[in-house]
């Protein structure tokens, strides 16, 4: 899985939408992480063999590689960009979605970035002040809190 993560990344990211997008206009997320890792217990299969080797005894194995645990749903790429390159994103992990095994399923979300507010109300947070930019996230003012602080943000 590991392999096939860098494999789908560098699709996204340096084949197709630093070409045709440019570097700086998407924001990716690889939403899964290689912990699990894979033993293998090596085992000869010459012949005289069997005097050589224990068996299952110590056979704890050596680590063979990493891989990222998935559940059926999760999300594993993340993607944020502009409208206008919006078909350049659907394209970019169309080709990614080849690397990984399984079936993978690509959705556009109705959300501004990588927030849980929908674009229509991110726009009207920020109009009236109640959403404050954060750098890559922002913050929310819920009009609590002491009376210097709200004078600081008019």
């Amino acid at each position: 899985m590991l392999r096939s993560l860098v494999g789908s990344e560098m699709c996204i990211r340096d084949r197709y939408m630093t070409k045709t997008a440019g570097k700086d206009s998407f924001h990716m997320r690889i939403r899964v992480h290689p912990f699990h890792v894979l033993r293998i217990n090596k085992m000869l299969s010459c012949a005289g063999a069997d005097r050589l080797q224990t068996g299952m005894r110590g056979a704890f194995g050596k680590s063979y590689g990493t891989v990222a645990r998935v559940n059926i749903g999760q999300v594993l790429i993340s993607m944020r960009c502009r409208d206008a390159v919006g078909p350049h994103a659907l394209e970019a992990l169309r080709r990614a979605k080849y690397k990984i095994a399984g079936r993978q399923k690509i959705y556009t979300s109705r959300k501004w970035g990588f927030t849980k507010d929908l674009k229509a109300d991110f726009v009207e947070g920020r109009k009236s002040g109640r959403i404050i930019k954060d750098g890559v996230g922002c913050q929310y003012d819920n009009g609590h809190g002491p009376l210097s602080a709200w004078i600081k943000r008019q």
